[in-house]
């Protein structure tokens, strides 16, 4: 399994429309093949910090997640809205031995 995680700083003004548009981002991505999970979360702390955690079954399904042109065009409006660059942390997960 991948898991990736990612967070993003919105600016004072943005962060309605990020929140929109990375609501928008979920729901369309755990319709793709091989997504187990995807959310997007604020922060308590830091209410314009977005989090996200995501679940793929494997490299080939995170690797066609990156690929989609949807994906591409949030990763580009999310990065011209934030007020430092966002953070991806792609971790790959061994599964547990029965």
């Amino acid at each position: 399994m991948i898991i990736v995680t990612g967070s993003v700083l919105a600016e004072p003004d943005s962060l309605a429309e990020m929140l929109r548009i990375s609501i928008e981002h979920v729901h369309r991505s755990r319709a793709e093949p091989g997504c187990l999970d995807h959310g997007v979360y604020q922060s308590a702390e830091d209410p314009h910090r977005l989090f996200f955690y995501e679940q793929w079954a494997d490299q080939a399904a995170i690797d066609a997640h990156f690929q989609v042109p949807e994906s591409i065009a949030f990763a580009k409006a999310l990065g011209q809205m934030s007020a430092e660059r966002a953070s991806i942390e792609i971790l790959t997960v061994a599964d547990e031995a029965s």
